[in-house]
């Protein structure tokens, strides 16, 4: 009896081990190429950055120089520092502005009335533009040519809307901060909409996971729908809320000149060692930012059990 229990037990540990070596065998092919195609690379810019980088027939060069490239991005490339900051404060600006719009169209689309379908594919289209050859038509000489030659009209009934909400929101005695964040989204409007379609998306399948029950508990009780949107739908979407802000900040890596700096410094100027710090320091700048964001969004978020 003894012999037999040995032996089961032998054949449920070999079962074991044989479903571990399955797993291994799954992950693998991600393993790989997170490590060649992913960790190779992150920590060969590393060196990069504190190396200057020359390449001959031998190969490629590198000579330690310590902190030389990430002091020159901040000092002699003039351009850099402009367009960081720039970044950074598009980032903080739209960041906010794409959730909040995000969330108010994911509440508009969630409503039943003619033609919705249509709806949600139209606001969903911009995600489908902004990729592969649209994306490149779409900043092409041809169509940079067209919008340049429509600046002019379209430029100046985006000046005077801004200038008349600015004017009627200052006599209304609105803060002036307030009324410049809000002009400065009516002059970021392609931009807010363009880059909302998967905030949206997300948005919209949290509201319909949300009991029916709820809202017609608190129709009972006399709650308004403004009511019902802030006592149930805002507390059980808030983590979908973060969620949607992580990812609206490390959409916002591709989206800026800064990335086009990069890319040029290293590899039409063949500049390695700067480029590579330069990515350096926005990435480390985003990183903050984006911790930061996190640990304040957070505290404020509902998780229903």
């Amino acid at each position: 009896m003894k012999f037999i229990t040995q032996r089961l037990a032998g054949k449920q540990r070999s079962y074991g081990k044989q479903k571990a070596l399955w797993g291994i065998a799954y992950v693998m092919p991600w393993l790989l190429g997170f490590i060649f195609f992913f960790l190779i690379p992150l920590l060969t810019s590393l060196i990069y950055s504190f190396s200057t980088v020359t390449a001959n027939s031998e190969g490629i060069g590198i000579t330690l120089m310590g902190m030389k490239n990430y002091v020159t991005a901040f000092t002699v490339n003039t351009s850099f520092n402009r367009m960081l900051t720039e970044a950074i404060v598009n980032m903080v600006v739209n960041v906010p502005l794409i959730v909040i719009f995000s969330l108010f169209l994911a509440v508009v689309l969630n409503q039943k009335f003619l033609g919705r379908s249509f709806a949600r594919s139209i606001f969903f289209l911009p995600v489908i533009l902004a990729s592969g050859v649209i994306l490149t038509l779409e900043s092409s000489s041809l169509v940079q040519a067209i919008n340049d030659q429509n600046a002019g009209s379209g430029g100046l009934i985006n000046a005077l809307g801004s200038f008349e909400l600015e004017r009627l929101m200052l006599q209304a005695g609105v803060s002036e901060t307030i009324v410049n964040y809000l002009t400065g989204a009516v002059d970021r409007i392609y931009d807010i909409v363009s880059q909302s379609g998967v905030q949206i998306l997300i948005f919209l399948a949290g509201i319909q996971t949300i009991s029916p029950q709820l809202y017609e508990a608190s129709k009972m009780e006399g709650a308004t729908g403004y009511e019902a949107f802030w006592k149930i739908t805002f507390p059980m979407v808030s983590p979908l809320i973060l969620v949607n802000m992580i990812y609206t900040i490390i959409d916002s890596f591709s989206r800026n000149e800064l990335t086009e700096l990069i890319r040029t410094t290293g590899f039409v100027q063949f500049d390695f060692g700067l480029s590579s710090a330069m990515a350096w320091i926005y990435f480390l700048a985003i990183t903050i930012i984006l911790l930061i964001s996190a640990y304040l969004v957070s505290r404020k978020v509902f998780y229903h059990e």
